[in-house]
């Protein structure tokens, strides 16, 4: 759910690009988020304080997951072709398996592996059915091309150190508390380059729809999707998490496909399928976890020795 909200707000976001400097977007994506989220920024009762490892992975969260991802993303996405970003954003669930053997010490089974190239596969098909045609890239739009990609495999890498760094947060912190604290530390860092661009933009050149699509925006991006996302990381490991980022160039394509009419290939439908079963193969229980589940249940219902 939470990558697949990524998916529709990144399409739908697009014409807030177009109209609102990027630095100027962020920032206020975060000042609303901050008003939404200020309940949550109360520590309950069973939390223990935060010590300095806990506040620096915070911070490192928010850095590179809210901050450097918007705007790797953004500028690479306006530098490069929407193919290029499509091709590149499936190595996420490489990137984080890898990141979380480093970082967290998890052991890949051979069905993540799996589950991780056949989101790759759909991605690299889903991007070749989306090939425009087209006269050749003059020397300066490669070259821009290029810068582009380089800053989207950027976003990549953020967006993997986001999925390790939020495994360790949630054994500590409620999903709630940290939606709140990282959004607060993406605006302290936002807020310079947004008042610069604010006192030089012209607020009434911008319609009510785009207004309302911000507010979408700002609730989407710092609240839904990282309450979401910090909630289920509580029970999974961060490498098969990782899997499900491939939802977010998918439910962007479906976004485009259905409601920008943009069009859709036999070619696409294979990409989503191959896809969708990476992450089908990343969420059924083996084996070995199915047995382990049953006898779990068998333990727990088996009367206890000397009761009567």
């Amino acid at each position: 759910m939470s990558m697949s909200l990524v998916g529709v707000y990144v399409a739908l976001s697009k014409p807030l690009v177009a109209a609102i400097p990027v630095f100027l977007l962020g920032w206020m994506r975060f000042g609303i988020a901050a008003l939404a989220m200020a309940g949550w920024l109360k520590k309950p009762s069973t939390e223990p304080p935060l010590d300095g490892r806990t506040r620096t992975l915070l911070f490192f969260e928010s850095f590179l997951g809210n901050f450097m991802f918007s705007i790797c993303m953004l500028f690479g996405v306006s530098m490069t072709s929407t193919v290029s970003a499509g091709v590149i954003l499936a190595a996420i669930p490489a990137v984080a398996a890898l990141m979380s053997g480093v970082f967290l010490k998890e052991r890949m089974g051979l069905r993540i592996w799996l589950a991780v190239a056949c989101g790759a596969a759909g991605m690299a098909l889903l991007s070749l059915g989306k090939r425009p045609s087209g006269a050749e890239l003059s020397a300066a739009d490669a070259d821009r091309a290029v810068w582009g990609n380089v800053l989207v495999f950027g976003a990549v890498v953020c967006e993997a150190a986001y999925i390790v760094i939020g495994k360790r947060l949630t054994s500590n912190i409620s999903p709630k508390r940290i939606a709140a604290i990282i959004n607060l530390v993406g605006l302290a860092l936002m807020t310079p380059a947004g008042l610069y661009f604010a006192l030089r933009f012209d607020f009434g050149a911008v319609d009510v729809s785009s207004w309302g699509l911000l507010v979408f925006y700002a609730l989407a991006a710092s609240v839904g999707t990282v309450w979401l996302w910090m909630t289920g990381m509580q029970t999974i490991p961060a490498a098969q998490a990782g899997v499900f980022s491939v939802m977010l160039p998918i439910t962007a394509a479906a976004i485009g496909a259905l409601f920008l009419k943009e069009p859709f290939s036999a070619l696409q439908a294979c990409a989503f399928a191959v896809a969708l079963l990476g992450l089908l193969l990343a969420t059924l229980p083996g084996r070995g976890e199915a047995a382990g589940s049953h006898k779990k249940q068998a333990d727990e219902v088996r009367p206890k020795a000397g009761g009567c």
